[in-house]
């Protein structure tokens, strides 16, 4: 049978991790807050459906905007800097989204909203590839980097549910500019985070190249790419659907049961049963909100779902892994991280563009995508997988 187990080595759980592993759970809330508020925020400044769906969506293409630059940059500067000013740009384009916000004629320049939101795209990309890409992997020993890995997409993915919680919870008690300065706080906090680490000095490479994959893409991936995109696309259908606090509560407490279920189900189980039993409960879940109405269904559905996300999220980061060459660990996660979030932006594109947030055709499309998804995972690209790994 293959199978693979993550043991715990509690000697990761040190300061500096926990810095890093908060950091980067506050970088992802800051991000992931915005989400379900600026729809409503823009839906009340009168802006359609559609201009909706590309400002949700330029950000996420913002995140490739200094990509191929990326391994350049923590070469020619030290990576610490690099993370440090990146976050600082995106704390500032925050702060002017909050002073526009604040403008008497209550309104926002679409242009300039565009502007903004590739903006906070691109700073935001930027110093997510650093820290999982780099700053992680260089602070811990190598025989705990998969762990180390594995634990700090942990905390970006508990931010699907909490950021979005934290954003509604500040935005039904308060207004959008508050919403707007929390993510700010969460910016700055994950920058005070990250210098209050140190880090040890690392010769740069002689050959340097301005524009390379380097910490970017990694080669070779593309099928996995594609099975994460269209898992996470399937996610963020659901979760435009979603607007009570309960279904990201409950979304929180199904990441808690995938952990569970990692350590306990899952540890000497074949390959394959993360990544089909999570697909297989995301499926359920959508089935359940296309075909009851009862009130239990808003408890199970989300549930369901964070518990289908987490452990196919995990699985697949770990798959990513085993693809990488030596010193390739960091394009891993960087190559990860993109097609995680390009899912999620595209998911957020189509609800709003394609289907105007309309249940029915929102649902029925989700599970379509789930199950060519698990079918295609399940028939070639699990195979696809064991003939190429390297690890």
């Amino acid at each position: 049978m293959d199978t693979q187990n993550i043991p715990v080595h509690v000697r990761l759980w040190n300061k500096r991790f926990w810095m890093l592993a908060m950091a980067n759970l506050l970088l992802a809330m800051s991000s992931y807050m915005l989400l379900p508020v600026i729809p409503l925020r823009m839906e009340a400044w009168g802006y359609t459906h559609l201009q909706i769906a590309w400002v949700l969506g330029i950000f996420f293409a913002g995140l490739y905007l200094f990509g191929c630059m990326s391994g350049y940059l923590v070469q020619r500067y030290r990576r610490k800097n690099v993370f440090s000013v990146s976050t600082l740009a995106l704390c500032a384009v925050t702060g002017v989204f909050y002073y526009l916000n604040t403008r008497p004629d209550d309104s926002v320049d679409y242009a300039l909203l565009l502007l903004l939101r590739l903006l906070q795209g691109a700073f935001y990309g930027l110093s997510q590839l650093v820290l999982l890409g780099t700053l992680i992997i260089d602070t811990v020993e190598a025989v705990h980097r998969t762990e180390a890995n594995h634990a700090a997409t942990w905390f970006g993915r508990f931010a699907l549910a909490l950021g979005p919680l934290a954003g509604l919870l500040v935005y039904r008690h308060g207004q959008f500019g508050s919403v707007l300065l929390l993510s700010c706080a969460c910016q700055f906090l994950s920058f005070i985070f990250v210098g209050l680490v140190r880090f040890p000095f690392r010769m740069p490479n002689e050959d340097l190249h301005r524009f390379s994959f380097d910490r970017f893409l990694l080669k070779d991936s593309h099928w996995l790419f594609l099975n994460v995109m269209l898992v996470t696309a399937a996610a963020a259908l659901v979760l435009t659907l979603a607007h009570s606090l309960r279904f990201y509560e409950f979304v929180m407490l199904g990441f808690f049961m995938a952990l569970l279920a990692e350590r306990y189900a899952f540890a000497d189980a074949d390959l394959r049963s993360e990544a089909t039993t999570g697909m297989t409960a995301m499926g359920i879940a959508v089935l359940l909100l296309i075909t009851h109405s009862r009130e239990s269904v808003g408890y199970i559905a989300p549930l369901l779902m964070g518990f289908g996300i987490g452990v196919t999220g995990s699985r697949f980061l770990l798959f990513f892994i085993k693809l990488s060459d030596h010193c390739q660990r960091g394009t891993s996660q960087s190559t990860y991280l993109l097609a995680w979030e390009t899912g999620i932006g595209g998911g957020l594109m189509a609800s709003f563009g394609l289907f105007n947030c309309s249940p029915a055709p929102v649902l029925w499309t989700c599970l379509g995508i789930l199950a060519a998804t698990l079918i295609l995972y399940v028939v070639f690209v699990h195979k696809w997988y064991i003939a190429h790994k390297n690890r």
